[in-house]
């Protein structure tokens, strides 16, 4: 995501391999190829007020960024709240990526010289007089937040501010954001962050931190230009009853505001910093103290491990299918000559005249395969960039810019996909084909997208896309999207209709009874099945990254499962249509795509466990946001499954009917 702060900078290339990357990742310790993944920003360099330059700064800004909670899924802007406002400074801007994902970066009233060390210094008084309704609205905006745990994202030099604790097993966890306060129940249990101080004990009282202790991080540059980078930013709210808010000293009981408080209230906002050396943090690895208190790498390689059983037991039983038994039935319905012995056919071969026979509802069929076959290929490059390193934590904004901007430019194969399946399949209305593969699945989403937008832009917050973006969002899907999809569908229909190894016979064969394994519906249930046991450990983390607001980093275990899941779909796939044929119901176009695909109603139940079992949502437009979005990711994610699915299985077909003899 490219930041909106100063000294933006082209991505370093990283060494080739992905293998190398899971190695660096897997290995405990500091890394030194951290680099590798996370190449960020150009470095800056900071020196003394007295030693400052072109190539070295003094000043150290401190941006802030949207406020999010893990209660709710609306996040705010900065200037929502009544903190101290910056009086001037420029806003940096932001890509399209940050935009989506409802970031705000702004400036701050909080600036600092470097290695200039500032105790308990004021930033601003608010006060409050309870009898006026502004103030008051003002002030109960701030307790509900306190109550929701809302959290405060400050940027320094393009690092996160981190705040540091102690949690169970004697981990330490880096938080990029810290609380606006915290809430003593009138029952008196202490909510969040309130358990951090035995101060905090008033029944029914909010308790504000209005005060922060900064620690900044250097290491002087050894080489080349002068100066020092910052490696770290590391902050502890705190809370003070400023006796005197002109004259702050940092001292006394913590800062309460009571449910019952009447009258006038001031709240000083102060700060003190510090500047420390620490030789033993390279800029190149500065993330990596937070990425390393993020929960989990050993059991990313437990998902990887169990995926990998899955994988090697369906291959196991798709090469045994493929080598043996399919191989014996190929070599007897070769050596069948006589017309008594083609009188006593069996199994697949018996479907030969009907296996390529047109699908009902083939038009439907066409478009969601051109629609997968985009989501299919974005998904490829998007997570091949990020294993490069270029859609870091660093980058903001950088991974969604870049699915979306690659969404766009793939209109071509969707359309050429679309077309050349819909020709096969027999049809003739192309204009129809075209239209709705531009515009019936990217209109579900942005349909599903803009109600949800407009429940942002009713709760205020800082997640509603403004009305310029909706119009750039409509301008790249109506003036680029589709025309390439039409240049990809004149293409598909301009070529021949795809070859079958078989000819169709014009009436069709009768179906026999079937058992229940092999009917349609229990043979879709249990093909997703698989698929979903090699992702879910994965889709925990995912969705950690979204909902909970932790930082995502770890592409290369996505890359493995997303390969993975590849595979996976297509045994499944093959082995579930492999069954059918020998049941002589050759009806696998639809089977094929919806057994993979229903990978996605699995998807969808998760999602729901997720909700009730992890989060502490609450309010009604969180929950319609929550689940507005999830219906987005699963039908994305049934187009994605369902196209790898359907390919397997056209390919298996396409090959076992091309090397049997038929008369």
């Amino acid at each position: 995501m490219s930041a909106r702060l100063p000294a933006l900078s082209q991505p370093r290339w990283p060494g080739p391999l992905l293998l190398v990357l899971l190695l660096l990742e897997a290995a405990p310790g500091p890394r030194p190829g951290a680099a590798f993944y996370l190449p960020g920003l150009a470095p800056v360099n900071f020196c003394e007020e007295e030693k400052k330059s072109d190539e070295c700064k003094a000043e150290i800004e401190l941006f802030v960024n949207r406020l999010d909670s893990v209660e709710s899924v609306l996040p705010y802007e900065y200037t929502a709240f009544d903190f101290c406002q910056a009086s001037e400074g420029k806003r940096p801007s932001e890509n399209l990526g940050q935009v989506l994902f409802g970031e705000r970066i702004e400036p701050s009233p909080y600036k600092f010289t470097f290695n200039k060390e500032e105790t308990c210094k004021l930033v601003c008084t608010k006060t409050y007089h309870t009898e006026k309704a502004e103030d008051k609205q003002k002030l109960e905006f701030l307790k509900k937040s306190m109550l929701l745990n809302y959290q405060h994202h400050w940027i320094v030099d393009n690092m996160p501010v981190t705040w540091c604790y102690d949690v169970e097993d004697g981990q330490r966890f880096c938080n990029p954001g810290f609380p606006i306060g915290c809430y003593i129940t009138d029952k008196g249990h202490a909510k969040d962050a309130c358990v951090i101080n035995s101060e905090f004990h008033e029944r029914d009282t909010f308790y504000i931190f209005n005060h922060v202790d900064i620690k900044i991080y250097y290491h002087v540059v050894e080489t080349g230009s002068m100066g020092a980078r910052l490696v770290a930013a590391k902050l502890e709210p705190k809370s003070f009853k400023h006796t005197h808010t002109d004259k702050p000293d940092c001292s006394g009981p913590p800062m309460d505001i009571s449910n019952k408080a009447s009258g006038e209230i001031k709240i000083a906002y102060t700060y003190s910093v510090s500047f420390h050396e620490d030789k033993n943090i390279r800029w190149a690895s500065r993330w990596d103290y937070i990425l390393e208190s993020m929960p989990h790498t050993h059991i990313q390689w437990f998902s990887i491990m169990n995926s990998l059983v899955i994988v090697l037991f369906l291959s196991g039983m798709v090469a045994m299918i493929m080598l043996r038994t399919l191989h014996k039935d190929i070599a007897r319905y070769n050596q069948m000559d006589s017309t008594e012995d083609a009188q006593e056919e069996f199994g697949w071969k018996l479907v030969h005249g009907d296996i390529f026979r047109p699908p009902r509802k083939g038009m439907l069929l066409s478009v969601f395969l051109g629609s997968g076959t985009q989501i299919l290929i974005m998904t490829f490059v998007t997570l091949f960039f990020a294993c490069l390193g270029f859609l870091s934590p660093a980058n903001r904004g950088a991974l969604m810019t870049c699915a979306v901007v690659l969404w766009v430019l793939l209109g071509t194969p969707a359309g050429y996909v679309a077309a050349r399946f819909y020709k096969s399949f027999g049809g003739e209305k192309w204009k129809t084909n075209v239209l709705l593969t531009s515009f019936l699945c990217p209109g579900i989403v942005f349909a599903d997208f803009f109600i949800m937008n407009l429940i942002l832009w009713g709760e205020g917050s800082s997640a509603a896309i403004p009305f310029g973006t909706l119009v750039a969002i409509l301008a790249l899907w109506f003036c680029i999207s589709v025309p390439l999809t039409f240049i990809g569908a004149y293409f598909g229909f301009k070529k021949n209709a795809i070859e079958h190894p078989v000819r169709t016979n014009q009436i069709p064969r009768q179906i026999p009874e079937q058992s229940f394994y092999t009917k349609p519906l229990p043979g879709i249930i249990m093909g997703g099945i698989l698929p979903f046991g090699c992702i879910f450990i994965q889709l925990f983390f995912i969705l950690n990254s979204i909902w909970s607001h932790q930082m995502y980093y770890m592409f290369g275990f996505l890359f493995l499962v997303f390969i993975i899941l590849v595979i996976t779909c297509s045994e499944a796939t093959i082995l579930l249509c492999y069954f059918h044929l020998c049941a002589e119901d050759y009806h696998w176009q639809w089977r094929s795509f919806l057994t993979s695909g229903f990978t996605a109603v699995y998807f969808l139940i998760y999602a729901i466990h997720y909700f009730f079992s992890k989060l502490q949502i609450t309010g009604t437009a969180s929950t319609i946001l929550y689940f507005g979005y999830t219906m987005i990711m699963v039908l994305i994610f049934f187009l994605f499954t369902g196209t790898i699915g359907f390919f397997a299985c056209f390919w298996f077909v396409t090959k076992i009917y091309s090397v049997v003899k038929v008369d």
